[in-house]
């Protein structure tokens, strides 16, 4: 492991909560077939532009799933995050499956790249709205460039702040129906921890990547089928559920589902900076 990152006092309940998540991680990930679905369309978009042994940098990194899965397919992963108790349980996959060779973790914050040090990546990954904890994501890519090889790609699953799904709620007088639409961001409650989320839209993506990122490909995880926080409306109306799904199949690269989802993927391309030659 590299050296570690002293810890920001914004991020303070942030980390508390997800090491506290850290024991459970795995079982609830597996237990939810929402959830499992959603990573293979994930990987299936990252197989668009990942190139064979790509030395991989994973943001909030979580217990390694998809660290372990990057592994297995012949890359070599960086894994970061914040929370204790995540890289804990990466360092344990580590040693369970003889990975130091192909895997090395590091607790690291996302606004706190500039740890990394020594290595460089053909491809940054994070998964399933960890950077939704950042208010302004021009914190993350101005360590970037120092990290990447010509041509490297970066992918992130972020919430946006249109998410069909859960605008239904106004329906069930849900508050929680709007809270994307606050400029300050949202409070979130994990494992009896409350910590600010933000959401990102595209157009705010591409410019907080900048010119020297050129942008490829976006497409809605969960645009019009239920998020895994609904997994028992899945389970108690499988027809529906499954017709929501295709439907999302056909839409989801289009606009606007493409850009209204409950989670978007979004890759971009980093051409080089002049600054750095």
């Amino acid at each position: 492991m590299l050296d570690q990152e002293p810890p920001l006092e914004e991020f303070t309940s942030v980390q508390r909560a997800f090491s506290k998540q850290a024991e459970h991680y795995d079982e609830d990930d597996l237990s939810n077939h929402i959830l499992v679905e959603w990573r293979h369309q994930v990987y299936h978009h990252i197989n668009l532009f990942i190139k064979p042994n790509s030395h991989i940098l994973e943001l909030n990194a979580g217990t390694g799933v998809d660290a372990l899965q990057f592994v297995r397919s012949g890359h070599s992963v960086h894994a970061t995050d914040t929370a204790s108790g995540m890289v804990q349980k990466i360092q344990q996959k580590i040693d369970q499956f003889s990975l130091r060779d192909k895997l090395s973790s590091q607790k690291c914050s996302f606004e706190s790249l500039n740890m990394v040090k020594g290595k460089k990546f053909d491809y940054v990954f994070s998964n399933f709205g960890g950077l939704n904890c950042c208010k302004d994501l021009t914190r993350v890519t101005k360590d970037l460039p120092a990290l990447l090889n010509r041509g490297a790609y970066v992918t992130w699953v972020i919430m946006p702040p249109v998410c069909l799904w859960e605008l239904l709620g106004i329906f069930k007088g849900k508050k929680a129906a709007f809270r994307r639409f606050q400029k300050k961001g949202a409070i979130a409650h994990l494992e009896g921890e409350y910590f600010m989320t933000h959401y990102h839209s595209l157009s705010d993506l591409k410019k907080d990547f900048g010119p020297n990122f050129l942008f490829l490909k976006t497409e809605g995880l969960g645009a019009l089928s239920p998020p895994p926080s609904s997994l028992k409306f899945s389970l108690k109306h499988p027809l529906v559920y499954s017709l929501l799904k295709k439907i999302d199949r056909t839409v989801r690269d289009s606009y606007p589902f493409n850009r209204w989802a409950d989670h978007i993927i979004t890759t971009f391309q980093f051409n080089g900076n002049e600054d750095l030659r």
